[in-house]
Formats: C-alpha cells, structure tokens, sequence
C-alpha cells in the first residue's frame, strides 16, 4: 500500500534544504516525493529498493530526507501571521469575527512558533530515530551553533530598542536546554513536557517571588553583561522575560515529541487530533473550572466576569509571566501568563493547527503555497517585520488598523514567493545554514 501516509522521509531540515520540483510537478510535489515518485537518475538509483545492499540501505537511512511535508510549513507560516496579529494588527476586545480571530492568535501564535521550534529540532536530530554517533554528534554541533547565533541574532535585534520583544534569543536558550532530550522518544519527551508543564510555572512563581522578596533581581540584572548592552538577560530569559524557559519549555519538548513521530502516518494523525482538543478543554476549561471554584485574584465581580476577565486576552496578564502578589494568579489561561493551565491549552492548540495544516497541505497544496513559501523562510520574514516596525514607527502592540496587518501579510507573501522563485532558501536561512556548515565536521 502506498501513499502520502506511509511516505518515511517526509521532513527535511528546516532553514537548509528544500525538495525542488522538476519540470510540470509544481512547486510542493517535490516536498511531498517519496521514494516511488523519484526522479529517474543513475542506475544505482533507479535500482529496485529491494535489491539495495544492507550498506547502501543503512547509508540511505542517515541522509536527510528527500521529501517535507508542506503542511509543516503551512504552520509555520500560520504561527508567523499569528505574530504579525500580535504585533500590528487590531485590538482583540474588538467585537465581530476580526477582533476574534487577533484574540485567538494572542499568545497562542508564539507558542505554537515554539513547538514547530521544537519540532525542528527531531528533524536536525535523527528525525524518528534520534541519531547516535558521529550523526548525534553532528547534531549537537549544529543545534549549538544554531543557538548561538539566535541567541546573538535575537540580542542585537532587542539592543535596537525596537518596540517588538524578540523571541529568537530565548530560542537560543531553548536549543541549549534541550540538548539532553534530544536523545529520547516520543512517549519520554511527551512525559517530560508533561512534567515541565506542570512543575515549570510553580517553579518559576517561587523563584521569581523569592527574587522580588529579596532584591536580587535588580542586583543579577545589574551585574549581567548581556543586560547592560540593552539585551534580555540570564534572568529574563530564564524566568521574568516575556517567553521565558520555565514556562516555555513545555512547547519546545512537546515539538520534539512530535517531530519524533511518523507524522504521514494516518493514525498518529488520528491519534493527535484527538489529543490537541483535549489538551485544549483541560487547559482553557481547567481554568475556567477553577476560577469558578476557587475565585480569582483581587475581583469583586460574578463569577462568570471572573472567567471572562482572566481566561481573555485584554483582561489577563500579558507580561510573560502571571504577578507573585497571589497564587491565585496560577488559575488564569491569560495569553502570555505562564501557568500550567495556559501551556497545556497552548500545546493542545498547537496540536491541533499542526495536524490540520497537514490535512489541509495534501489536498489543497498550490492553495497553500503563498503560506507555506512564508513557513520555509520563517526566520527571515520574522526578522524583516520586526526591522519594518521600527521603520514604520509602529508600537507593536494590538490596536492598528485592519489594513496594516493585511499590508505585512501581504508583504510578507509577496517576498517569499518572489525570493523561493530564484533561491532554494531565505536570505537568514541561507546564512544559518553556512553558518553549522562546520558542524559536518566533527566526528
């Protein structure tokens, strides 16, 4: 039986290489190939798979795939938009389907930014099969190098002063954090993202209550290097920062788990689908239910303003990480708030836009190319909207006009689908990509 769904070498690395179509099979067939579907070659490679040598078979396991599924760039180029929203479109207490639709991207479109993170890195790590080895070496030097210069790309972008708070240093930071997982399976990183989950928002209130009892705060901040040249420091990336790695974990484990599994195969798809919506009702409802049992922080209102006010965009907290005034604040699901209930309802929708993009890529492939060219190019198109910003003199924050949002969208489409007309790959990916070049070497 053949098919998308059982086509093994479905990903390529994302920022590196791309699939190109041949003459008339049009711009994602070549992403979507698998190996019954190759182009006629040498005779080594027309040879019939079951006659390949065990050598030759073992070789081809550890080259990257031919193939890549759309339909993760799809997302990709979603979770962009999503940012964009976050950034420059309306204000989400807008009432009507717009207002709407900037509520749902709050939040949500960065963390799903995050698990495609983390999906990223199963690809560059051995895909289904984390790689061992000189492979698994060859990894770790790429990832590190990848970190490193995130975390440099992101902390000169945040020293420009500009009004957007970037996320590609904590990024950085991700990539460091999860080199050790990048060793495990499926059902150990979903375990592990559970945990996190669950322990990384409890931790960080305690240490970040402990630190504003003390004093500390302002005392590491004053004597980090990386802060004083106008940067998110150790402490902000690692705990007061708007994505910091106590709470924002979870979402890069929970991407390695996926990218960990068969993601052509039909009942992993299954299988997810249900698991994105009920991660989604534990998260957003569990809040709900324990607003309405337990009570909010500091409100005076009925219980259902309750659940509206703190389980909303406008009326929770949008700092990155929920106020040590009370533990009550460990109730809300708020976009950016940090607490379990909100990662776990940020997972599950993440889940779900990845397994439907999926769906989506395979029967509406050429509808999708506008977004799915923008996905294959995230980090430079991120990267020049946060530059147009500032040019713009624009406040990153919800409240433009409709067209402005639509303007960066369309903005944004039109380049890459210009620049992917004559480039394999972005300008910011091309140079990541010569970038851990070296990482070839270690052995």
């Amino acid at each position: 039986m053949k098919g998308p769904f059982l086509n093994p070498g479905w990903m390529k690395e994302p920022f590196i290489e791309h699939g190109r179509a041949g003459p008339g099979e049009g711009v994602l067939a070549g992403w979507r190939a698998g190996p019954d579907s190759r182009r006629v070659g040498t005779a080594s490679e027309d040879r019939d798979a079951g006659a390949m040598t065990v050598a030759e078979r073992s070789e081809q396991k550890q080259k990257p795939g031919v193939a890549r599924l759309a339909g993760i760039d799809l997302a990709r180029g979603l979770a962009v938009f999503g940012m964009f929203a976050a950034h420059v479109g309306p204000d989400p207490s807008e009432p009507g389907v717009v207002g709407g639709l900037m509520e749902l991207a709050s939040g949500r479109s960065s963390a799903l930014f995050a698990t495609l993170a983390g999906l990223s890195l199963a690809i560059i790590s051995g895909r289904q099969e984390p790689a061992t080895g000189q492979a698994g070496r060859q990894a770790v030097a790429k990832i590190v190098i990848r970190a490193v210069v995130l975390l440099l790309l992101g902390t000169a972008m945040t020293m420009t002063g500009t009004s957007v708070v970037v996320i590609l240093a904590y990024y950085g930071l991700f990539f460091l954090l999860a080199l050790p997982f990048t060793r495990m399976r499926t059902t150990g990183l979903a375990i592990a993202a559970a945990v996190w989950a669950v322990a990384g928002p409890q931790l960080s209130f305690v240490v970040r209550a402990a630190l504003d009892r003390s004093g500390w705060t302002e005392l590491i901040d004053a004597s980090d290097p990386i802060r004083a040249v106008g940067g998110d420091g150790v402490l902000q990336l690692l705990f007061t920062g708007s994505y910091p790695a106590a709470t924002w974990m979870p979402y890069v484990l929970a991407g390695l788990a996926l990218g960990r599994l068969d993601l052509t195969a039909l009942v992993n798809r299954t299988r997810l689908m249900i698991i994105g919506p009920v991660l989604g009702v534990l998260g957003y409802g569990g809040s709900a239910l324990a607003l309405l049992v337990f009570g909010g922080p500091d409100l005076t209102s009925g219980p259902w303003e309750k659940v509206s006010e703190l389980t909303g965009g406008t009326g929770g907290v949008q700092t990155g990480a929920v106020s040590t005034d009370s533990a009550g604040w460990l109730l809300v699901a708020s976009p950016h708030s940090g607490t379990t209930f909100e990662v776990v309802g940020n997972i599950g929708v993440a889940i779900t836009v990845v397994v439907a993009a999926l769906a989506v890529a395979e029967r509406f492939g050429r509808w999708c190319r506008p977004v799915t060219a923008v996905g294959t190019m995230s980090l430079t198109v991120y990267t020049l909207h946060v530059v147009a910003i500032g040019v713009l003199g624009l406040s990153a924050v919800p409240g433009e006009p409709l067209p402005v949002l639509l303007g960066f969208i369309a903005g944004a489409v039109a380049f890459a689908l210009v620049w992917s007309r004559f480039f394999r790959k972005g300008p910011l990916e091309f140079v990541l990509a010569k970038a851990t070049a070296p990482a070839r070497r270690v052995s």
